[in-house]
């Protein structure tokens, strides 16, 4: 791995410490979650969406502000992050719902399928390439989450496959996401999205609350709301700061099988708080999708080295033996 990291100019203590911030990401991730489901026995879901973007944004601006990566967007840019924020406020809206019925740790395997819909969507969208051995993979990852799926199906009918509609919607959001993130710091891009989904939820509360809509009326039951829902903000906000940060610092095909550690976390979580355990059935399909979407992890990061090492190879002087 030292050889690796010096090869492409990565420092090694740099690449250890995004994989410790990754790992931080997962146990962190699970907390909003724990956090959320907790919430929706006293609020209502939109409730909920907006505390965690509302928190979000009034964290990460000053932070922003400060570091210097902030800057004045542009319309069209305007325009995207709108777009993002309508995105991951769906998505965000359909996992807190899932959450308020489910098993922690079955939402969250079933979302995971996110990656092989994204690289679907990149292949039927934007052309990517993607060959027969990553299609099969999707494929048997998806195969997985019905795994899942159908246990809840059972018991909830349609609203177990709620995480199915946050995996897709975030596979959408994601799209938007590779353009943007090429051109502006990845926390700046965080809080532009936290700012936009906050403008574009709150109007809607207030009027759903006015004439009386009950899945838009805010509640304030018990002072434990407040606790409950500024952990979602918080967790929610260390959270994306630490894969941003991790991302940063490490290669992505290096740190992204990691996050399949959140299943864990959210199996312990759920076990420990709600009392709720995966079955059988729905055990072997977290099982697949974490073994497709390592699968495809580890393709990609074989693909990486083979190109790597061509381009070492052209790039050295004729005759030499590196």
């Amino acid at each position: 791995m030292a050889i690796a990291a010096k090869d492409t100019g990565l420092r090694p203590d740099r690449v250890t410490l995004g994989i410790a911030l990754m790992v931080g990401f997962t146990i962190c991730a699970p907390m909003i979650d724990t956090f959320a489901k907790l919430s929706s026995a006293y609020v209502v879901v939109a409730q909920i969406v907006a505390a965690r973007f509302v928190i979000q944004a009034t964290l990460l601006m000053p932070m922003s502000g400060v570091f210097g990566w902030a800057h004045r967007p542009a319309g069209r840019e305007v325009a995207l992050q709108f777009a993002r924020a309508a995105l991951i406020l769906i998505a965000t809206g359909f996992f807190v719902a899932a959450l308020a019925v489910m098993p922690l740790a079955d939402a969250v395997a079933i979302f995971f399928v996110e990656p092989f819909i994204l690289i679907l969507l990149g292949a039927a969208f934007l052309r990517e390439p993607v060959g027969w051995q990553r299609l099969v993979l999707c494929l048997i990852g998806l195969g997985g989450a019905l795994l899942v799926i159908q246990p809840n199906f059972a018991a909830l009918g349609p609203a177990a496959f709620l995480p199915l509609g946050t995996a897709v919607t975030f596979a959408c959001y994601m799209l938007l996401t590779r353009a943007m993130a090429r051109r502006m710091h990845p926390v700046t891009l965080q809080t532009y999205t936290a700012v936009a989904a906050s403008l574009l939820i709150l109007p809607l509360l207030a009027a759903g609350h006015g004439i009386g809509v009950e899945a838009l009326t805010v509640r304030w039951p018990d002072p434990v709301v407040y606790w409950l829902l500024l952990g979602v903000g918080v967790a929610s906000t260390v959270a994306h700061i630490f894969v941003s940060f991790a991302l940063s610092m490490a290669p992505a095909g290096i740190i992204a099988p990691i996050q399949y550690l959140e299943i864990v976390a959210a199996a312990v979580l759920g076990y420990w708080i709600f009392d709720d355990l995966p079955d059988p059935w729905a055990m072997t399909g977290i099982v697949i999708i974490m073994a497709s979407g390592i699968g495809i992890y580890a393709r990609e990061r074989a693909i990486e080295r083979r190109l790597l090492l061509g381009e070492s190879a052209h790039q050295s002087p004729r005759g030499s033996t590196g």
